[in-house]
């Protein structure tokens, strides 16, 4: 304590320089003040900077129509993390904002006022001291100048008592006078030295009770804004170590997001999205024009005949047709778009052995370049516009079925939408469930509700329920059907390759067209003939079930007639009392039920009229009348 009273006393005549010290400590701190104040701005803009960027290359659509790759996984998941990071910058800025910026204002705060009432303490106590000083010098002064008249007296008293001529009361009045200063004189100096010991005790405790006391206070209010700024750093560095583990498990989580990149499950993610389910081409049958030329002996060396066709058939004689199996290849889609495009006029058909005398025989310019002449037209063809697709152009809208789709491709998408359907449909179930249970309870205990008002909704909750077992009734036939073909596709594709030929026409909307419009208006014509020997017959609607639009309803449930019904109108159904009917379409809303009566024909009834009984469908069931 002595030692820093002392040291207190060095500084007896430096309280202005002490003064501007402290002020110069308020700044500085303001000052670093300042600056976490612009660092966290910084760390604030550069989150929402961050935030932004995420914003802006998070994809915009819904998770069904994200990318499936690793790679976009992948960089999903480096958006994630890095939305995470941001809100770690976030996080720092709020701890430098409360912790660090906001402490020091207040800290700031805090010392300005404390040094105001130091400072105004140690400009009292100089006031006090100059005012001691003020009046010592005024009774010194005091003193001073008695003591001078006091010796004006004694020097008048001494000549007038000197001098003869001087009247006795001259002299009396002189020596008076002198009297009178000198005691003036004498009690002017004991207020001199009353007030000179009294400033210099107030003098004495200015500079070592009161001054150092205060530069005390001072330098412990300096200490501690030091000690602040000192806690501010840790704290400024705090804020940012905190966070650094779950920095690290956000760059962590990237390093593991770019080891997720797995190439091959790209391609394989490419090939089940774009896989078509057709089946590839199949090969090109040789067509030999020159088969039925007369030859010689170096024409048959130049036979493309090959020998051992020659001596296992011994002669020449008929061959299956090739432009069949030719038809049947050309309509099939090639993987990348490509596929043969014939000539538009079909090459001449061999001629039969009853029918070889009666045709002239071909000449010699169907020989080896013709068959270079289909091959060069193979190679330059051009991709043909499917089935469906022509039928787009034509102005035909998307079709519920998705039958404008490849097979796989429109097998995902029913059975896309016969799981969200599902799903639906257990949501209508366990809402039906809990209004039940709720209107047993209401039956229970009737004060808590009337079990009535809760009917509609019932109703309104079955009525849904209906219509998504319909919806997914109608969706598991078309995948049904859609699998059946695929299954029966290979079967068709080997029965066709066994044979060497297809029907002449159309094929499958399943990838098997053809943009020739002639062939298109001919087709009909080439369907009724009769079949030829050697090909299959083949239903010529086969591959055309799926754009049938008049396929009648399946069955969804029946009903028994209440009443009698006449059904004068237009579009209804006479209907018996009693009678049993099978119904096809719920009711709407409108009052009106579709029904079928056994002998097939079809209408609407009144809803009020029957008592209906819906029907759970097993999957992939339709139940035709």
């Amino acid at each position: 304590m002595c030692t820093q009273q002392t040291r207190n006393t060095y500084l007896w005549d430096q309280f202005d320089n002490l003064d501007k010290h402290t002020q110069w400590g308020i700044d500085f701190l303001e000052r670093y003040a300042k600056f976490v104040k612009e660092r966290l701005d910084i760390e604030q803009n550069y989150a929402k900077q961050l935030r932004n960027l995420v914003k802006k290359y998070c994809p915009k659509r819904s998770k069904d129509e994200e990318p499936r790759f690793t790679s976009c996984l992948s960089f999903y998941s480096i958006l994630n993390e890095l939305n995470d990071y941001a809100g770690q910058r976030e996080v720092v800025a709020e701890e430098m904002a409360h912790k660090v910026y906001g402490e020091l204002m207040r800290y700031s705060q805090d010392l300005k006022a404390e040094r105001k009432h130091h400072l105004q303490e140690g400009r009292k106590a100089q006031q006090y001291l100059d005012h001691c000083w003020k009046q010592m010098d005024n009774s010194k002064r005091k003193f001073e100048r008695e003591c001078r008249e006091a010796e004006k007296s004694q020097v008048t008293y001494e000549r007038l008592d000197n001098d003869i001529n001087a009247t006795k009361s001259e002299v009396e009045k002189a020596k008076a006078q002198f009297y009178l200063r000198t005691h003036m004189a004498d009690e002017s100096k004991n207020e001199y030295a009353a007030q000179l010991q009294n400033f210099n005790a107030e003098q004495w405790k200015h500079f070592n009770n009161a001054i150092p006391n205060i530069f005390k206070k001072l330098q412990d209010m300096d200490e501690r804004r030091t000690v602040k700024i000192g806690e501010t750093y840790r704290s400024f560095a705090e804020a940012e170590r905190k966070v650094i583990p779950i920095i690290s498990k956000c760059l962590e989580g990237m390093v593991s997001a770019a080891k997720a990149v797995d190439e091959r499950r790209d391609s394989a993610i490419v090939v089940e999205s774009f896989k078509s389910g057709f089946e590839p081409p199949g090969d090109f049958p040789f067509e030999d024009y020159s088969q039925n030329l007369n030859r010689t002996g170096s024409d048959a060396t130049i036979s493309n005949t090959p020998k051992g066709d020659r001596e296992r058939d011994g002669a020449p004689g008929p061959r299956p047709d090739p432009k069949h199996a030719m038809s049947r290849t050309k309509n099939k889609l090639w993987l990348f778009g490509k596929k043969p495009k014939f000539p538009s006029t079909s090459p001449p058909l061999p001629p039969s052995s009853s029918s070889s005398s009666s045709h002239p025989l071909p000449s010699s310019r169907f020989s080896s370049d013709v068959v270079s002449h289909y091959l060069s037209e193979i190679k330059t063809t051009v991709p043909r516009i499917p089935k469906s697709l022509r039928g787009l152009r034509r102005g035909v809208p998307s079709l519920e079925d998705f039958s404008h789709l490849p097979p796989e491709q429109r097998r995902k998408k029913l059975q896309q939408r016969i799981d969200e359907l599902s799903k639906e449909l257990q949501k209508e179930m366990d809402q039906r469930d809990a209004l039940n249970k709720m209107k047993d309870v209401y039956e229970k205990n009737p004060q808590m509700g009337d079990p009535n008002s809760l009917q509609p909704k019932i109703s309104e909750t079955i009525c849904n329920m209906e219509k998504l077992r319909s919806e997914i009734h109608k969706n598991e036939t078309w995948l049904s059907e859609v699998e059946g073909k695929q299954s029966s596709r290979g079967d068709r594709r080997h029965s066709a390759d066994n044979h060497h030929h297809t029907p002449q026409g159309r094929e499958s909307p399943e990838g098997s067209y053809t943009d020739d419009t002639s062939q298109e208006h001919h087709t009909p014509r080439h369907r009724t003939g009769p079949p030829q020997p050697g090909q299959p017959h083949h239903d010529p609607h086969e591959f055309d079930d799926e754009f049938d639009d008049d396929d009648p309803l399946p069955v969804i449930g029946h009903c028994k007639a209440l009443y009698s019904f006449d059904g004068q109108n237009e579009g209804t159904l006479v209907m018996a009392e009693d009678e049993v009917l099978y119904i096809i379409e719920e009711d709407k809303g409108d009052g009106w039920t579709r029904a079928r009566k056994q002998s097939g024909e079809e209408g609407y009834v009144p809803t009020s009229y029957i008592d209906i009984t819906l029907e759970k469908s097993s999957k992939g069931a339709v139940t035709y009348i």
